[in-house]
């Protein structure tokens, strides 16, 4: 094995277990880009500041380059046997440069070049799951779109509560997902500031130029603090709490879908392309799809903890215990990357059993309230009307009716104040025609929010 980047101060090999151990490059190797990336940025400055001479920069410039050519083309493969894809690349640059590849890590240290290269890559990623996210919310529009007048039972407690809109349930996950996309963009903006130039935890004695750097790699700034820099992964935390609250909205979504797929509910019938059978049970269409989002919200939920228990207890600044961030926060990215993607098509393809959602709203009695409200409306207290029309579902239950069905003279019994306008008052379609109050399910109402929502969503897509 060749000897370390940094062997000078030993006086033996590191042991081969102990490499292995220490080595990061099998989930690190992914950063190549962003590495090289950000080398590129710091050789430039380099030559720029007259730190190394200028035509060492552009030979280390264009040596990288190559390099990156040569990763993506895959006539270079990552050595699993390096520490890390930052020493790999320096190695592999010394290699083709001889001592010119050796004056690239002049006023640099690895602390602050993994930093930068964390931050780099995971703002790209951001990106991405922004970009899948917002489709995602432009799926669910297109749909409600669709479904403004598709009245279904809205529930509390799982028990059938009120009528809603089909729509309305759809732009509640809108909204949803319009917030996990704020959040993501917060994220991104605190996370937009470079550590380059930290070095290893307090800065250089070399004559820098560290705004140059951040400009180069379109960061806002240089961080304020070199012990800050390199110390904190706040911005990882931070990206997967917004990343856990995206995929709880994903995994409730995912539970209610399951719910409505089963015979109990029947709502919806997903795709063919999206469901699963049983190895026994011929007559089983399983939505495996959805199951599989609520499992893995626990694991991005895993993965966020995970971050908080390493940096708990870490001493300023670098320690090794960081470098198990990465495998955290890139399982995040990955399973959430990997959700969002399936779940739109998913959506988009689903079968949307109308009768069915009807006729179970035309049960359980969710125009109670509505009949409660008739009585307000003519004057009486609402308490008091609260009470008549609990009396008159129960009465309807005992007599296998409901309040559609219950004849006037028993709604006469309570009070003089019913008359025939009260089966009008208390139709599912008037039910939910009435309810115009601002974000409520009403066709007019939800068409507003759908408005609102579109203009909202147009600030994330590109």
């Amino acid at each position: 094995m060749a000897d370390m980047m940094w062997a000078g101060r030993f006086s033996k090999q590191v042991d081969d277990t102990v490499n292995a151990f220490n080595s990061s490059i099998a989930f690190d190797g992914r950063m190549y880009r962003h590495d090289i990336q950000g080398s590129i940025a710091h050789a430039t400055m380099l030559g720029d500041c007259g730190i190394i001479t200028k035509e060492d920069s552009l030979e280390i410039i264009g040596g990288l380059k190559e390099i990156l050519a040569d990763i993506d083309s895959g006539k270079l493969e990552l050595d699993p046997s390096a520490e890390d894809i930052h020493m790999f690349i320096e190695a592999e640059l010394t290699k083709r440069l001889g001592d010119v590849g050796k004056r690239l890590h002049t006023a640099r240290s690895r602390n602050d070049q993994v930093a930068v290269d964390l931050r780099l890559y995971l703002r790209d990623e951001i990106a991405e799951i922004s970009k899948l996210t917002a489709e995602l919310a432009w799926t669910l529009i297109k749909m409600a779109k669709e479904h403004t007048e598709t009245v279904m039972p809205g529930y509390t407690h799982l028990q059938r509560a009120q009528p809603v809109t089909f729509a309305h349930h759809l732009m509640a996950y809108v909204w949803m997902l319009l917030r996990d996309l704020e959040r993501l963009q917060d994220t991104a903006k605190r996370m937009n500031y470079s550590p380059l130039g930290c070095g290893a935890l307090a800065g250089t004695t070399y004559k820098t130029n560290r705004k140059q750097t951040a400009e180069l790699l379109g960061f806002t700034a240089p961080m304020a603090n070199s012990l800050d820099g390199v110390s904190d992964r706040d911005y990882c935390v931070e990206l997967n709490c917004a990343l856990s609250l995206l995929m709880t909205h994903l995994s409730r979504f995912s539970e209610e879908i399951i719910m409505w797929c089963s015979w109990e509910f029947k709502f919806v019938e997903l795709d063919d392309a999206f469901a699963t059978g049983s190895s026994i049970m011929p007559q089983k269409k399983n939505p495996d799809v959805t199951e599989l989002i609520r499992g893995k919200t626990g694991r991005v939920n895993g993965d966020l903890l995970t971050l908080l228990t390493i940096m708990k207890g870490i001493p300023l600044a670098y320690n090794k215990d960081m470098q198990e961030d990465k495998e955290a926060i890139f399982d995040a990215v990955d399973n959430v990357k990997l959700c969002v993607k399936t779940f739109t098509p998913m959506l988009a393809t689903m079968r949307v059993l109308k009768d069915n959602m009807r006729n179970a709203a035309a049960r359980g009695f969710i125009n109670a309230t509505d009949c409660a409200d008739y009585l307000v409306k003519k004057g009486m207290p609402f308490r008091d009307a609260y009470k008549i029309t609990g009396t008159l579902v129960a009465e309807c239950i005992g007599k296998g009716l409901t309040l559609e069905t219950l004849p006037l003279d028993e709604y006469k019994k309570m009070t003089d104040i019913f008359d025939d306008d009260v089966y009008e008052a208390i139709s599912l379609d008037t039910c939910v025609k009435e309810r115009k109050s601002e974000g409520g399910p009403s066709p007019d109402a939800v068409k507003e929010q759908i408005a609102l929502a579109e203009k909202a969503l147009e600030a994330f897509t590109v």
